[in-house]
């Protein structure tokens, strides 16, 4: 199989020649910039930059992907809100207004999509970006893309304890505000697809750290079963921290998979989604992968095959500053598993 069909059947849960190995977050770390020579911050808004650092994942690491967005605040940026775009040790972020001290939005009145969202930089450079990519692989790789979904983009755009308290405070306004922000999720979606992307991981942050399970039933399961009938292709959603206690919801989603956290342990999380929902992970990354533990690496791979996740990978995006090596280890751990 070629890695593009290797990864896709292991979305559709078909049976796969190896098993499938990708991070449908980012892989971009020091040393890969120092090999390909692009740094952050300029790859976030240099297409050929980014989308040569995203290849590394392919070519370097032995992934069945590559995946071009590195950031979180491609959308926020291109909303108009205030980022600091870090340096080359640090992921850009979204910040209050130096101004006024405040986000961009307080009402749902004030989500106004600019007519040309799609050609500001930030969001232009992830399209250009793809569509490098497919000219440069066709169909040899799995294209991943990515967008974040209307609860992170809440934070982006409201700020996090702003946006937070409407779940206690003001749910129908919490609710218009969700309406509002699929539509950027949709039209960026959208794009990224016609720009080359086989699927799109779907960045989207209610996680037991912040919220209850049923803050997730009752307020982000219908968005993402809206989400998951409006994006024409797989979809992959990404929730970072525990989310054991919302994977039964999770898998009412209509997503093709659920990346997740090493905070969840595998086995456990297959019994919860009870085959609804293809899993993605876990590899730990502050202490298994930072740390560079060989051998935790492969037991912690051979765990996550024995349970049946679909596709070994990192847990989440990369530490910035932690050795690739330790990425490579795993498509070496997972390929070197006898596969039945």
């Amino acid at each position: 199989m070629t890695p593009r069909e290797r990864f896709l059947g292991a979305l559709r849960g078909d049976r796969t020649d190896a098993p499938a190995v990708g991070n449908p977050t980012s892989i971009a770390t020091a040393d890969l910039m120092e090999t390909t020579g692009c740094f952050f911050p300029e790859v976030h808004t240099n297409a050929e930059k980014m989308a040569t650092l995203a290849a590394a994942g392919y070519e370097r690491l032995g992934y069945d992907t590559i995946m071009p967005y590195f950031s979180v605040v491609q959308e926020a940026a291109a909303m108009g809100a205030t980022i600091d775009w870090a340096d080359k040790g640090r992921m850009p972020s979204v910040r209050p207004s130096p101004d006024t001290g405040r986000y961009l939005c307080e009402e749902p009145d004030q989500i106004e999509i600019p007519r040309d969202f799609l050609d500001r930089l930030s969001t232009r450079t992830i399209l250009d970006a793809l569509r490098i990519l497919k000219r440069r692989y066709g169909d040899e790789v799995a294209l991943v893309g990515k967008v974040f979904g209307p609860w992170t983009l809440g934070y982006h755009l409201f700020g996090t304890e702003n946006f937070l308290l409407l779940v206690l405070d003001d749910p129908e306004k919490l609710r218009r505000i969700l309406a509002r922000l699929m539509e950027i999720t949709v039209l960026f979606g959208q794009a990224q697809i016609e720009a080359g992307a086989d699927c799109l991981t779907l960045g989207d942050h209610l996680t037991g750290d912040l919220c209850r399970a049923e803050t997730y039933r009752d307020f982000l399961l219908p968005a993402h079963q809206q989400l998951a009938r409006g994006l024409p292709c797989p979809v992959i959603l990404h929730t970072c921290g525990y989310t054991l206690d919302r994977m039964p919801y999770i898998a009412q989603s209509g997503f093709a998979a659920f990346h997740f956290d090493s905070r969840n342990d595998a086995k456990k999380a297959m019994e919860m989604v009870a085959g609804r929902i293809r899993l993605i992970g876990n590899v730990n990354n502050p202490d298994t992968l930072y740390g560079g533990k060989t051998g935790q690496v492969e037991r912690e791979v051979a765990y996550a095959l024995e349970a049946g996740v679909a596709v070994i990978g990192p847990e989440c995006a990369v530490p910035v500053n932690m050795n690739s090596r330790s990425l490579r280890h795993i498509a070496e751990a997972a390929r070197g598993t006898r596969f039945t």
